[in-house]
């Protein structure tokens, strides 16, 4: 006997999509729950990046034992006041962004999150993700950047890259953590041979970076929004269109809210994700194309660059 199968209809799928968030953001509310939440996750990594020969523990290990002091200084603007949205708990650490243990980790991190969006790419997947970025700002951006700022740059990763794209732009990193910029500048000299241009550094929040207006061609946002609350990604977009001259672009390389890959995650698996990531849902549910626009930007291009991750490109609307 044939049988007709009634398709699932997207309301349904709406409801059982909040259900699942309900269940997984009512979890977290639950210290104990939630610690353990964070340590499984972290544990997850470190076993991976071990598994694809990426050397957490030594790599770590080999940070710890050099002095900071000079770096730190050198990067630190002891007068910075953090806003609240960032002095909270991230990616499993208690103290945030704000520690050395999460400086010294965010490479192989990076490594070990990013070894699974390619089949078989393993520790070179990070690279891959940075160069399918590139190759679409190379794409959809028709002049050459002579400046650029990176927003939320981290330890330096997404800013080496860019200047890699980019080699004779001048590059200022922004972060607003002094450890990832410590670790940067650190990257920066053991990489350096005279040559190279180097970045500026900057220990600044990203909606406020004191930076000249109109001092750049393209400002660069490498998977920092979805650590954000909405109205702070409103606050960035607004001083990415001040920072930019006319002309300029505004790139955003970060998680696909419309990825299957999330839709169909595992509960447990999106609940270990959600307690390293305390600002996810906001992210997915910003209309980043709405919020460019009234951040003075035109209507951006969308295009997914991996199964997991999109970029969007906009350039700032004429007065």
């Amino acid at each position: 006997m044939n049988r007709t199968i009634a398709p699932v209809s997207n309301s349904s799928n709406q409801l059982t999509t909040k259900l699942i968030n309900s269940l997984v953001n009512g979890l977290l509310g639950i210290k104990p729950l939630a610690a353990f939440a964070k340590y499984q996750a972290r544990s997850m990594m470190i076993k991976r990046a071990e598994k694809i020969g990426v050397p957490w523990t030594e790599r770590v290990k080999e940070l710890g034992q050099l002095n900071w002091d000079g770096y730190l200084q050198q990067v630190q603007n002891l007068e910075l006041k953090y806003p609240e949205y960032y002095v909270r708990s991230f990616h499993a650490y208690e103290e945030g962004n704000l520690s050395w243990q999460a400086a010294w980790e965010v490479e192989v991190a990076a490594k070990a999150v990013h070894a699974g969006i390619w089949q078989g790419g393993g520790k070179e997947g990070d690279g891959r993700l940075r160069d399918s970025y590139h190759d679409l700002l190379l794409a959809h951006i028709p002049q050459t950047p002579g400046a650029i700022v990176d927003l939320g740059c981290s330890v330096g990763m997404s800013t080496t890259a860019l200047q890699a794209t980019y080699p004779h732009a001048k590059i200022t990193g922004v972060d607003l953590s002094p450890y990832f910029l410590a670790v940067a500048a650190y990257n920066a000299d053991q990489r350096g041979n005279g040559t190279e241009p180097k970045a500026q550094w900057v220990h600044g929040a990203a909606e406020e970076t004191g930076l000249p207006s109109g001092s750049c061609d393209l400002v660069s946002i490498f998977l920092m929004c979805h650590e954000l609350p909405q109205a702070a990604t409103f606050q960035i977009f607004q001083e990415a269109r001040r920072l930019l001259r006319p002309q300029g672009h505004i790139a955003i390389m970060d998680m696909n809210p419309q990825s299957t890959i999330y839709a169909q995650m595992p509960p447990y698996i999106l609940t270990l994700l959600k307690s390293t990531e305390p600002y996810l849902d906001q992210y997915f549910s910003l209309d980043i194309t709405e919020t460019l626009v009234k951040a003075g930007f035109q209507a951006p291009v969308i295009i997914p660059n991996t199964l997991r991750h999109r970029t969007i490109i906009s350039q700032i609307a004429e007065n």
